[in-house]
């Protein structure tokens, strides 16, 4: 489910990112350990401050989850530039591998349910 995100993006606290994103707090701190989300500025008394940046990447990094990219796919992505930058040829690649491994376990699955559908001796 996609949210509308509003004019005021900037100086968003990390229940706000949240909320907006519809990203647990959890997950965003989790993305920023691993590097797939940059750590924000913080502010005096050490709050994490976000921007129009990190609702942008986190909106790509969830919704390529969604569509069942792999965590180092993602990372994958965001090497080359991110959702904004790109090239068409590499973004491509990735997710014709990716159509490929979905394809595979399509075929797996249905290679089981014909099995499962075959009655017992």
């Amino acid at each position: 489910m996609r949210k509308n995100i509003s004019a005021r993006t900037d100086g968003l606290m990390i229940g706000e990112l949240s909320k907006l994103t519809g990203v647990h707090i959890e997950t965003i701190r989790y993305y920023e350990r691993v590097k797939m989300l940059p750590k924000p500025p913080r502010t005096v008394g050490g709050r994490r401050v976000y921007d129009r940046a990190h609702v942008r990447r986190l909106g790509f990094i969830r919704r390529s989850r969604e569509l069942g990219f792999s965590p180092d796919e993602i990372r994958a992505l965001l090497r080359i530039g991110g959702p904004e930058k790109a090239s068409c040829r590499q973004v491509r690649t990735i997710a014709r591998a990716h159509l490929n491994d979905i394809r595979a376990k399509i075929k797996d699955l249905r290679k089981l349910e014909r099995a499962r559908a075959t009655p017992s001796p």
